[in-house]
């Protein structure tokens, strides 16, 4: 049962027009399901007001749907964060009469330079990304998975369930599985992938997993459930980092930036630059408000809230 995850980056709730509405926080998840392919379409709620629930969207995806009503600087901070986050599928949708050619310059070297142009039609696009669905490759079931949580509630009858999306190997019922970052674990007691029930999930599926052992209260955004071994807890980190293009002058010590890496966006005081030949490609010590959950070599986000237009600073390499 392939699954599909889009980030719409658009008006507020144009999803609605091909799926139906469910979860909704800072940011809101539609589905559509036509037999065993199923779609899962995110849209950054709070955004532009704030930077995270862009980054959640994105982070997770597939590929992206940029519907592009105007060209300012929120569609350059959207370009500059699917780029960071190396969403290389996409497509486009141009409203307002604006020409392929006002958007040329912007997108010139970015992963938006391949996303191809459409037309809005809701139900091409709903039945082509049901067709792109059903041809993505099961992934080969294994012992170990990974799921970072975006949602997280009590449910009369079931107890604690939490939402969020494979990203790493297969995840089973009746697994056991670390909390992270901490040291507590739960128990896997059912699996739900568009409301049916599964005995395993594996990577790019949507699912919701109903928890033995933890309450929702003890539970955040971005808390990952993983039995894999090489998944790291770390609050100081060592990173090399690739500064966007734009961005105007070298990170200086103490200032105060934010990694994003799966579902976790995180405060990080910068306690060491070393520019070495290219302060655009510095090597930097990040202290962090509370452990990054990753595997080893992981790639992350970098972004400076306090950057007025231009809060996507670039990205990070954990070493």
């Amino acid at each position: 049962m392939p699954n599909l995850t889009v980030a719409v980056i658009g008006p507020l709730d144009y999803a609605k027009e091909m799926a139906k509405k469910g979860t909704s926080t800072d940011i809101t998840l539609y589905d559509v399901k036509k037999g065993e392919d199923t779609v899962s379409f995110i849209e950054p709620t709070k955004y532009p007001e704030r930077l995270a629930p862009l980054f959640y969207a994105c982070s997770i995806a597939d590929a992206a749907l940029v519907v592009v009503e105007e060209v300012n600087a929120q569609f350059g901070e959207c370009v500059l964060m699917l780029d960071a986050l190396g969403v290389l599928r996409g497509r486009i949708i141009l409203r307002n009469f604006i020409a392929p050619e006002k958007l040329a310059p912007l997108i010139k070297g970015t992963v938006l330079e391949r996303y191809s142009l459409e037309k809005e039609d809701f139900v091409a696009l709903r039945e082509s990304y049901l067709e792109e669905a059903s041809k993505k490759a099961d992934e080969a079931v294994s012992a170990s998975g990974s799921v970072p949580i975006d949602h997280f509630f009590n449910v009369k009858g079931v107890g604690t369930v939490v939402l969020g999306h494979v990203v790493r190997g297969t995840v089973h019922r009746h697994d056991d599985l670390r909390v992270l970052p901490g040291k507590k674990s739960a128990q896997v007691r059912s699996i739900q992938k568009h409301d049916d029930d599964f005995e395993v999930a594996t990577v790019g599926d949507r699912v919701g997993l109903a928890l033995k052992g933890i309450e929702a209260e003890e539970l955040d955004r971005g808390c990952v459930l993983s039995n894999q071994d090489d998944v790291r807890c770390e609050d100081r980190i060592i990173v090399n980092a690739s500064l966007s293009k734009y961005w105007p002058s070298p990170l200086k010590e103490g200032m105060v930036m934010h990694v994003g890496h799966w579902m976790q966006f995180l405060p990080a005081r910068v306690a060491m630059v070393d520019n070495g030949a290219d302060w655009r490609k510095p090597r930097l010590e990040l202290v962090l408000e509370k452990e990054l959950v990753h595997p080893p070599g992981a790639r992350g986000t970098l972004c400076y809230l306090d950057g007025g237009k231009l809060r996507v600073a670039g990205t990070i390499s954990l070493l």
